[in-house]
């Protein structure tokens, strides 16, 4: 009885097994984005508008004020776009609140999470452009450091830069040239850095950003890129000025 007992519970984990295993081998992954716009206005749902109506008033109050405007349609892209070099340099623009002089900053391609269309910019725009809790910091690296730095900025295929950086790379994503202020890289001078605390904590494979010294990191709400971001645009707005970032051959594939 025993023998038969343990051939039956044999014969159920081959069965079980086997019914188990899949046939199935994977060839190939493929996306697409779906953009969402007004041609699904065109045929609402009744019953989500009428779900939505309550909170749309309070989330249109929030997010519609006009922060400034834009010269152009902006998209992330590598090695250089005109919304990364925007926000690099935003970022050494928000030094001044904190008494800080960076010479360079950096912010990466991955947390630029929209684009800016041409025209008025709100409150809501930069939410979808920044849309994390990260916040401004600063740190100070010496020139060996940098460099490091800049390779991994390399390795990765460029992330958004400052004016004043130029940075030559390979196809292959090695580091050729850097100059900082038209200058070569001093390995003995130490260089004050802007950047966001999610990268100055080695993400995004930037670790060379976690060797960093004399932190300032504060963490305060009004402290979030986000509100930097629309802080500069105001100021700009205030002045008159529409915003009008361009590509500088910041990084340079060779």
């Amino acid at each position: 009885m025993q023998s038969k007992l343990m051939f039956l519970s044999m014969a159920s984990m081959l069965i079980f097994g086997a019914s188990c295993s899949s046939h199935y081998v994977l060839t190939g992954v493929h996306r697409s984005r779906i953009l969402v716009d007004d041609r699904y206005d065109a045929s609402s749902d009744a019953k989500a508008v009428a779900f939505i109506k309550p909170y749309q008033h309070q989330v249109d109050s929030i997010m519609s004020p006009v922060v400034g405007t834009i010269s152009k349609y902006v998209a992330a892209h590598q090695p250089e776009s005109e919304i990364s070099n925007l926000l690099a340099d935003i970022l050494i623009w928000g030094g001044k609140e904190f008494n800080e002089h960076p010479v360079v900053s950096v912010y990466n391609m991955g947390g630029i999470r929209a684009p800016f269309a041409k025209g008025k910019v709100t409150y809501g725009d930069v939410v979808e452009v920044a849309p994390f809790e990260n916040k401004i910091c600063f740190l100070t690296l010496n020139g060996s450091e940098l460099l490091e730095l800049f390779g991994q900025i390399a390795k990765r295929g460029g992330e958004g830069i400052n004016h004043g950086v130029n940075l030559v790379i390979s196809k292959d994503g090695k580091l050729l040239d850097a100059k900082v202020n038209g200058e070569e890289v001093d390995l003995a001078k130490d260089y004050r850095i802007a950047t966001i605390d999610y990268l100055a904590q080695g993400n995004d494979g930037l670790g060379a950003l976690k060797k960093g010294r004399n932190l300032l990191s504060p963490q305060e709400k009004k402290n979030d890129t986000r509100f930097i971001i629309m802080d500069y645009f105001r100021e700009q707005m205030a002045k008159g000025i529409t915003v009008d970032p361009k590509m500088e051959g910041r990084i340079v594939v060779k």
